[in-house]
């Protein structure tokens, strides 16, 4: 395990202002550029569904099946990571176009856009790795730090994470709802309702256009649409499982205390934010299969940059890092599942458990001004600059 990098005060001051200035530089070359990428996914998310959903329909045999199955499956898996996790972001905002608004974007899959916009873009980018504040980490059902209380049902931890896997988009669904807190006595029935309300709907209509309409639509073959769009919502569940494990979850990831954040600066933020990632090396077709969430570094420093800059300012991200000591954690897939794979089956939380010292200050520096919070995954000042 790579230890937690300190920067004294002065040192956090430069570190900041390079990553500040290197986020005026990316953002003055956004533009037509990424407008035209936006859309040219767009229709190649929707040609792939057609064509996925047409060979289920009408063709016939394992072949054009099995064609069917991996095209639609490509698509639900841009559409949620290379269009809708991005558009929600905040991305393509400058465009004002509605179709890629990031307050009223809608995706393919059965969780609530507001609720996702607040658990994801507020909860998680505002609390990145932050143990009991950032709920992302282990999604309530994994222990991945020696941090996290044990509890007897960890030794299924194995059993927990394939469960959450093959069912990836139903436990993002829930996150929100806190149903943790309601069956502690937390929350009021009252709010239960409300926060499940938006829940139901979403889920329900996605549940009648897969698995009633398009089936009914086939007639005599709705065994096989029904069995083909099945089998492609659990592909696109285990591969954005695999991916955002491999983003957050690594043995080298750093995670923090509520008490060590509190007077955090921007610097801070910063700092926290590379030390709580981990990006993935592989082709141009790769980084789009995972909506570039494989430079899941850039993503957490700039969320609301068009995800197509990451992979260009990634190694002077890579750079700033190296002369100030801060490990850059990246790697090939199967090294950093791997890794994954041992943290949620328990293994990485015995060790760390079995070692563990006193935690002392990750970083210094003066308090964080009062715009400085996260408004939709942006810090503050940031947003207004």
């Amino acid at each position: 395990m790579i230890a937690k990098t300190r920067l004294d005060p002065e040192s956090l001051a430069r570190f900041q202002a390079e990553l500040d200035a290197l986020r005026v530089e990316a953002f003055a070359q956004v533009g037509e550029a990424d407008a035209r990428h936006i859309r040219r996914m767009r229709g190649i998310v929707q040609g792939s569904a057609i064509a996925g959903r047409g060979l289920l329909m009408f063709g016939w045999g394992p072949v054009s099946w099995i064609a069917g199955v991996i095209s639609l499956a490509a698509a639900k898996i841009m559409e949620n990571m290379e269009i809708g996790h991005n558009v929600m972001h905040g991305q393509y905002d400058f465009m004002n176009d509605p179709s890629f608004n990031s307050a009223t974007y809608e995706w393919d899959i059965v969780c609530d856009g507001d609720h996702w916009r607040n658990s994801h873009n507020v909860e998680h980018h505002d609390h990145t790795n932050v143990i009991g504040k950032d709920h992302d980490f282990g999604y309530g059902m994994l222990r991945l730090s020696g941090q996290q209380k044990w509890k007897p049902a960890t030794l299924l931890q194995p059993f927990w994470y394939f469960l959450l896997c093959i069912n990836f988009q139903w436990g993002v669904a829930v996150h929100d709802i806190k149903i943790g807190r309601f069956l502690k006595g937390r929350m009021k029935r009252a709010e239960f309702r409300e926060r499940m309300r938006p829940f139901l709907r979403k889920a329900g209509r996605q549940l009648f256009k897969d698995y009633v309409l398009f089936p009914a639509l086939a007639f005599w073959q709705w065994p096989r649409v029904l069995l083909g769009n099945l089998a492609a919502n659990l592909i696109r569940n285990v591969w954005t499982n695999a991916i955002i494990f491999c983003g957050h979850f690594t043995e080298n990831v750093q995670t923090y205390t509520r008490r060590k954040v509190e007077e955090e600066t921007r610097g801070g933020w910063y700092l926290r934010q590379i030390q709580g990632s981990s990006n993935l090396e592989g082709g141009k077709l790769f980084h789009v299969l995972t909506g570039y969430l494989s430079h899941q570094i850039e993503h957490h420093l700039f969320p609301d940059l068009p995800a197509p800059h990451y992979p260009r300012i990634a190694p002077r991200v890579r750079e700033i890092c190296a002369r100030y000591g801060v490990h850059y954690n990246s790697g090939g897939f199967w090294k950093q599942y791997t890794g994954c794979w041992r943290a949620s089956s328990g293994t990485r939380c015995r060790r760390r458990r079995a070692r563990r010292r006193p935690e002392r200050d990750e970083q210094a520096g003066a308090p964080a001004p009062a715009d400085f919070r996260l408004r939709g995954g942006v810090p503050g000042r940031l947003a207004a600059a």
